[in-house]
């Protein structure tokens, strides 16, 4: 957090002393051009930074894209945790052409997008997105900074079938009936549900997915306001339900040192019938098993106190944004692989990663997993994450994974949750 914390005051910092007029910083976003997808750009080179579950995404669209124009692309990883990472790199004035990248108001924030982004007003292929997905996301203060190139994660319940059918078990219809499902799961002396406490980042999920009403009631935008606090019963009365569902013995008795890996062999293997997961989760189960295989075993089904809802998080793997490096030819061109990316190699992109289509004149490939095709099924009517729509992000997770490591109760987590939100919102100017 607090490596968090000092590279956004470091980036607002610099972005207070810089001149507004320099290079592209200060252009119209009606006036960006965009090139046609392949022209010519011998002798270019662009850096691309990525995850490391993200450094493979972009293959398939850098050999179309070099074999086009001319153009190399180098794909640098940075290592987790990468979104502190970019920030601290972006802060001392170090920038790539372009960088996967949370498409949130929140972690657009972080980034200071005004100042370190192209905005991508008037890109060529938005017209071809889904109208459900095309301004779900990416989007800061009515302009365009981020391309989301894969459909956003949502937040649900991943389950093995093959546990369910044999225990007469049917996907919930909310989350009470979760629960009472859980609990007579455990009963057969089933494991009801895995988490990953030591690898910490999707203890979040358990909370946000019990917030998903709240959401769309305006949650995020009282406590963006100062109106609400994470220290209130809303968001208070999630944790101690998480917490009094760990405690009821209803996750795996490892839940204090297993890991993301983990989780995902304990799920395909059927050890667990459940894991609270998004969308990389499934990657995981994908580099385990086969869509045979998958669609055999595992299943998803959205979740939220009122019925099957989703919550929705696109990921550092769902966008990427451009930035201002000072640069005209480079940034012109980051612009153009972005239009080949959606364009002319998007079809041979979702094929390669065997992914569900954003446009609607392009079919899904033939191999795309049940599953897969529910989760993106669950974005358009899914409720905002906390990522999605609240003007900062703090840690969350790391508290709550406090929590289950028996270092705090859920009241010091909202407190801790509570206290960094108001750090951040006002480096970034958004609370007094």
């Amino acid at each position: 957090m607090k490596r968090t914390l000092a590279a956004l005051l470091l980036i607002f910092g610099l972005a207070a002393c810089s001149d507004p007029g320099a290079g592209e910083s200060a252009t119209d976003p009606s006036a960006i051009t965009w090139p046609e997808a392949t022209a010519k750009l011998d002798g270019v080179k662009l850096t691309i930074w990525a995850a490391q579950n993200s450094n493979t995404v972009p293959k398939k669209v850098i050999e179309g894209f070099q074999a086009a124009t001319g153009a190399s692309v180098e794909v640098v990883t940075i290592p987790d945790p990468y979104e502190q990472g970019i920030q601290t790199k972006v802060a001392t004035g170090d920038k790539p052409d372009l960088a996967f990248w949370q498409p949130t108001a929140s972690m657009l924030t972080a980034i200071n997008a005004r100042t370190n982004l192209q905005p991508l007003e008037g890109a060529p292929w938005l017209s071809s997105l889904n109208p459900d997905l095309r301004d779900i996301t990416g989007i800061l203060d009515g302009t365009r900074y981020a391309a989301l190139v894969t459909s956003p994660a949502v937040e649900g319940v991943y389950y093995n079938k093959e546990v369910f059918a044999a225990h007469g078990v049917k996907p919930a219809t909310d989350f009470d009936n979760l629960v009472e499902l859980a609990r007579g799961l455990k009963a057969k002396g089933v494991t009801p549900f895995h988490e990953m406490g030591a690898d910490r980042w999707a203890t979040q999920w358990w909370v946000q997915v019990q917030l998903a009403d709240a959401a769309k009631a305006g949650l995020w935008d009282r406590i963006n306001s100062g109106q609400e606090k994470f220290t209130d019963a809303t968001v208070l009365d999630a944790i101690k339900r998480y917490d009094a569902l760990i405690e009821e013995g209803l996750f795996n008795s490892d839940i204090k040192t297993a890991k993301f890996e983990d989780q995902g062999t304990a799920l395909l293997d059927g050890k667990a019938a459940m894991a609270v997961q998004v969308n990389s989760f499934f990657g995981q189960l994908q580099a385990k098993a086969d869509t045979a295989t998958l669609d055999k075993k595992i299943g998803f089904f959205p979740i939220a106190p009122s019925g099957n809802v989703g919550t929705f998080i696109p990921d550092q793997s769902n966008a990427l944004v451009a930035f201002k490096t000072g640069d005209a030819t480079r940034e012109a061109a980051a612009r153009q692989l972005l239009t080949y990316w959606m364009g002319p190699g998007y079809q041979d992109f979702i094929t390669d990663r065997n992914t569900v289509s954003l446009q609607t004149a392009v079919a899904n490939p033939p191999g795309v997993p049940q599953a897969l095709l529910d989760v993106h099924a669950a974005v358009g009517a899914s409720a905002g994450s906390m990522q999605a729509l609240a003007v900062a992000n703090p840690d969350l997770y790391l508290n709550l994974a406090d929590m289950i490591a028996g270092t705090m109760t859920p009241a010091q987590v909202a407190e801790a949750t509570q206290k960094q939100f108001e750090q951040l919102a006002k480096a970034a100017g958004h609370l007094k």
